[in-house]
């Protein structure tokens, strides 16, 4: 069965984002040869990406532009790769290989059970999303790329009012350039009854 990863890049204050919407500039303090080998073989081994509205949308923007000329090979398989895109709002979408759902929780199930073995579902950035996935289950790996930057403000990626949960470090690898590469498995909610988490399924 295939896995389901989270991957963002969070400040070391806990921000995905500044206080605009898609101010990312920290991502650029951490870009360098080992990031780009990372999102390779992100693209080598994903059955599918996964995204929220508000992700989707930047993302779209980003990678069918003329602007990602100096990253051909990642652009190459954002655009190619099966998407799935969590939305009460949108019907469909012009993105190549994406598909819009208002049930992600079941497309995701099912996408896991189908999926190539040894390929992964990777969910990129969206906090919204995230928060609900880890309360039905689904996520099976949380993977921050921790940036040496100190926002003050912006946009955290773990929202208050989640509850309280534990999670297993599975590998933790530094970047020459100082960010740190942190992997957890999410253990159970800990403020959550197993009735709960399963209300939420």
């Amino acid at each position: 069965m295939s896995r389901v990863i989270v991957w963002v890049l969070v400040t070391l204050d806990g921000y995905f984002e500044g206080e605009k919407k898609w101010d990312l500039d920290h991502h650029g303090e951490a870009w360098g040869e080992e990031l780009h080998a990372l999102s390779m073989s992100f693209g080598q081994s994903a059955a599918a990406l996964v995204f929220g509205r508000v992700t989707y949308e930047g993302m779209k923007a980003h990678w069918t532009s003329a602007d990602t000329t100096d990253e051909p090979e990642v652009t190459a398989f954002m655009n190619a790769l099966p998407k799935l895109v969590a939305s009460r709002t949108l019907t469909n979408s012009d993105w190549n290989n994406t598909t819009v759902t208002a049930n992600i929780a079941d497309a995701i199930r099912e996408l896991k059970a189908n999926a190539e073995p040894g390929k992964n579902i990777y969910i990129f950035g969206s906090a919204d999303l995230s928060a609900s996935l880890l309360k039905e289950g689904l996520i099976d790996e949380l993977m921050l790329g921790v940036v040496p930057v100190q926002l003050e403000k912006g946009t955290p990626f773990f929202k208050p009012g989640n509850g309280r949960r534990k999670f297993t470090l599975i590998e933790s690898r530094p970047l020459s350039n100082g960010t740190l590469i942190l992997r957890y498995a999410p253990d159970q909610n800990l403020a959550d009854t197993p009735e709960q988490i399963n209300a939420h399924s």
